[in-house]
């Protein structure tokens, strides 16, 4: 028996080895495309792969089109054939990562206008179930969509920026089938069941009410580039031709969008890039008058605004590189009214804010880690909420009463699932409400989280968050994926995932590297890693795998790195400065031809990016991106 195995066995293997040398590896054909930019000639051989929108979305392919599936299912045959021996271990991947998962799962209700909300998901149905009860939730359900119904016979289906009049009647909601990212807006009568006539096309997808239920605000998106341009007034019972134009933004690095405030008192247009804000308001009971502006845009001046009784409040970088917080009266809101309530500090990030009658609750970033600051407006009196772990994500989540001694906040850590949570802010006690369920069961304490630091090449010590389960040995053979972004400000903070302990009960060690390039350590910290400093951010995260391999946690056998999106442009700079360092690379959507898609004002959302990157057509910044660019560093290592 024995022998007849080795022979199946040897048979096997044969096979295997036959099939692997007769597939080919697919090379895409090089053909010249030649630009000249600043002087210099770029040749990219693969422009050719470049499809249009349109091309994308024609149901019959063209010659070039066919080119580039022909090449991507040549690619997917080979991938195929060369992971095929890891077929079994993916199916057990998957169906652990998918069984811990509540498949008959329900949100934590709200209450909000005199209504219970709440979001269910059933049993093996896709999409969610969005839910009310009026005044008690011992009330009857009531169902205002379902998704699964909405999503029938669409190969993709997204439905977003639900918003029920103040009447509580309609509901807007708004649709995608082709995953363009362009709405439609539809309106639904919750108590007859019935579907309005009113079909608004082209928009970004939101909608924003006037006190009267019968007028709402949305935006409207250029189809090219699927920025939204204009802000929208429509009337229920008219067609949207007869929509009346309210805003529209002449610079296409702004993005725009509009809502109704907390309060109820004002319609909020808002418009900004990454350096620059600025806000237009009028009267939510006076749907048919101007906006105003709040206070006109000026170059690098950001703030927000939220409106309480008769005055606002601004979250604004105006002399303070961390924000302060300012207040003004809402009928003169020009910046000489500005007063201020909370001053800058050098060492904390003030991020936002919550206003209720009696507290204000400031979100802030302190030592890197989130913060929660409750005032109680009554006696001045403050206190930091405490959440018990050293590393941990916290933050106020859906907050729409001001008239509440209760702040609903949200709160994770590396080894403790997302949890939502109600503090009394005059108790100082918080109530748990919900902790996602991992199914199959998961024990914290079975799991060690620790905060490392780097030091990075020019001083700056970059924090490291980790997570491993108890028995992972630092004896330089641990296996560790190593994740970051980096970009945009965005901050990753150390929080909870059941897919990941798939990686933590084999034995992998997963490390969160907070480089620069995120406002870890407030808003330097993102200045540090954008622009002509963005080089940092690469060096950051390869300093922070040194560090790693030097404390014996792994080594370059055992470290891998992982990122997507402009976390993917990390990956192919770090893979092209030092491959060296890790025996694995995951990049996922990733940014990697950042010249040639900066250049191209036509890709959706690239204008926008030039206050994080950089204008190539400059030829500074052309310069300096060209330095990183992953697509046009990539030559062979040893």
């Amino acid at each position: 028996m024995i022998a007849i195995s080795m022979v199946v066995i040897n048979k096997q293997l044969i096979a295997k080895q036959e099939q692997e040398e007769m597939l080919i590896l697919p090379v895409a054909e090089k053909i010249p495309h030649k630009t000249t930019i600043h002087g210099y000639d770029r040749v990219d051989n693969y422009h050719w792969m470049r499809l249009t929108d349109k091309q994308k979305l024609a149901k019959n392919p063209d010659a070039q089109t066919q080119k580039v599936l022909d090449n991507l299912k040549a690619e997917n045959a080979y991938k195929e054939v060369k992971l095929k021996h890891t077929e079994k271990f993916q199916e057990t991947l998957f169906d652990e990562i998918v069984g811990r998962i509540k498949k008959d799962d329900e949100s934590v209700p709200y209450l909000d206008n005199g209504f219970w909300y709440y979001t269910r998901y059933e049993k093996d149905k896709e999409y969610p179930i969005h839910c009310r009860k009026n005044e008690s939730l011992d009330n009857p359900e009531e169902i205002m969509i379902d998704v699964n119904e909405w999503a029938e016979g669409h190969d993709y289906y997204s439905l977003r920026g639900l918003s029920v009049s103040p009447n509580n009647r309609l509901l807007a909601f708004s649709t995608d089938t082709l995953s363009r990212r362009i709405y439609t807006i539809r309106v639904k009568d919750l108590e007859t069941g019935e579907m309005l006539s009113d079909t608004i096309l082209g928009t970004g997808g939101g909608t924003a009410w006037a006190m009267d239920s019968q007028t709402f605000f949305y935006t409207v998106k250029n189809e090219v580039t699927l920025l939204s341009e204009h802000i929208d007034r429509h009337k229920l019972g008219t067609p949207q031709s007869k929509d009346v134009r309210v805003y529209t933004e002449k610079d296409n690095t702004f993005y725009i969008g509009v809502y109704r405030s907390k309060s109820d008192k004002y319609m909020i247009i808002y418009n900004g890039h990454t350096l620059v804000n600025e806000y237009h308001i009028l009267d939510a009971n006076n749907p048919e008058g101007e906006f105003r502006s709040f206070s006109p845009r000026e170059e690098v001046h950001e703030y927000s605004i939220e409106h309480y009784k008769d005055k606002f409040y601004i979250v604004t970088n105006w002399d303070a590189t961390n924000f302060r917080l300012m207040q003004t009266p809402d009928s003169a809101t020009a910046k000489e009214n500005w007063t201020e309530v909370i001053a800058h500090r050098e060492d904390v990030l003030l991020s936002d804010i919550e206003v209720f009658t009696n507290h204000m609750v400031i979100s802030e970033r302190k030592d890197g880690l989130r913060q929660l600051r409750v005032i109680d407006q009554r006696s001045g009196k403050e206190h930091y909420m405490n959440f018990g772990e050293a590393i941990y994500s916290a933050f106020a989540t859906t907050n729409p009463s001001f008239d509440t001694n209760i702040l609903r906040y949200g709160f994770s850590s590396m080894k403790t699932p997302y949890s939502t949570l109600d503090y009394n802010m005059d108790m100082r006690e918080s109530t748990l409400l919900k902790q996602t369920e991992v199914v199959g069961g998961h024990n914290p304490d079975d799991y060690i989280t620790e905060r490392l630091f780097a030091p990075a090449r020019d001083g700056k010590m970059i924090p490291i968050s980790i997570v491993y389960k108890k028995g992972f040995k630092k004896n330089g053979k641990g296996n560790v994926l190593q994740y970051a972004y980096g970009s945009y400000g965005s901050t990753m903070d150390p929080s909870f995932s059941s897919t990941r302990l798939s990686l933590l009960d084999r034995g992998f060690a997963f490390a969160i590297a907070h480089i620069r390039g995120s406002q870890t350590y407030g808003r330097p910290w993102y200045e540090d890693g954008k622009m002509f400093n963005k080089m940092n951010t690469f060096t950051d995260f390869i300093d922070c795998s040194k560090y790693l391999i030097q404390e014996d946690y792994t080594s370059a056998d055992h470290l891998f790195a992982m990122g997507g999106s402009a976390g993917g442009l990390l990956m192919g700079a770090v893979v092209n400065l030092a491959p060296e360092l890790f025996k694995g690379i995951v990049a996922a959507v990733p940014f990697v031809d950042v010249i040639n898609t900066m250049l191209d004002e036509t890709i959706p959302l690239t204008t926008e990016e030039y206050e994080e990157w950089g204008n190539p057509n400059i030829k500074e910044y052309y310069d300096y991106m060209l330095s990183y660019s992953p697509y046009d560093n990539v030559e062979r290592k040893a």
